[in-house]
């Protein structure tokens, strides 16, 4: 679509820059600029969202039919960028942005099909109002503007914080998020096939931790969508 006179004002008045090499956007560029965009690691799962090794981390743990994410996380580089501007830096639009990208290159692949509410993996209020908003959110709701399939943001409540995850292992990721959510409107999900949304997937513990919980709904199945995993 051809840019608009009023969007290349605004544009012209208020330049842009790329969250990755801080180069001014173009007027059709969100973000990233064309170049960072291209060089996205994507991982492509999205293409086997049944059997691909982010999935087999849930394999005979919980009913999940599809798992994908749209870039692979590792520190430095623009993905680390996207996740840090989202998750430390006030930047609530990379989420939404994002998480319609992440929506709008899967929705090909029939990857939302048959998806029901979209559920984005609360955070504990202490951290969520000091943060100002749950980055979880901004990308359930960056989805949802690209599939309009609705949010639910008030199924679950999540303990208040303790310790990050970041420095655990793979027991430690998972003793520390297990027992932490708690269904409080099992009727917003019950019998519905949920996607469980998030920014990161490094072990799979919080994801399945959550899942834990949403399948005592009853009758729930479930996919999993990062913006980023970690391949190990």
């Amino acid at each position: 679509m051809k840019p608009s006179l009023l969007g290349r004002i605004i544009d012209f008045l208020f330049p842009r820059s790329c969250v990755a090499c801080g180069k001014r956007l173009s007027v059709g560029e969100d973000l990233l600029c064309g170049p960072c965009n291209f060089h996205l690691a994507r991982t492509n799962l999205v293409k086997d969202p049944y059997s691909n090794f982010m999935a087999q981390l849930f394999w005979k743990l919980l009913p999940v039919e599809r798992c994908a994410a749209l870039f692979y996380y590792k520190d430095g580089g623009l993905q680390n960028n996207i996740v840090h501007g989202l998750k430390y830096h006030s930047r609530p639009d990379y989420g939404v942005k994002m998480g319609k990208t992440a929506a709008t290159e899967f929705v090909p692949y029939g990857f939302f099909d048959g998806v029901d509410v979209i559920v984005p993996v609360p955070i504990a209020r202490n951290r969520e109002r000091k943060r100002g908003y749950n980055q979880s959110v901004m990308i359930a709701r960056g989805v949802s503007a690209a599939t309009g399939i609705p949010v639910c943001e008030d199924a679950f409540v999540r303990d208040e914080f303790v310790s990050s995850q970041t420095s655990l292992n793979l027991v430690g990721r998972w003793n520390n998020v297990k027992g932490t959510f708690h269904l409080i409107k099992p009727d917003a999900i019950a019998g519905k096939h949920v996607l469980i949304v998030d920014d990161v997937c490094t072990t799979g513990a919080t994801l399945r931790a959550l899942g834990e919980e949403a399948v005592k709904a009853g009758g729930v199945r479930i996919s999993f969508m990062t913006l980023a995993v970690v391949k190990h």
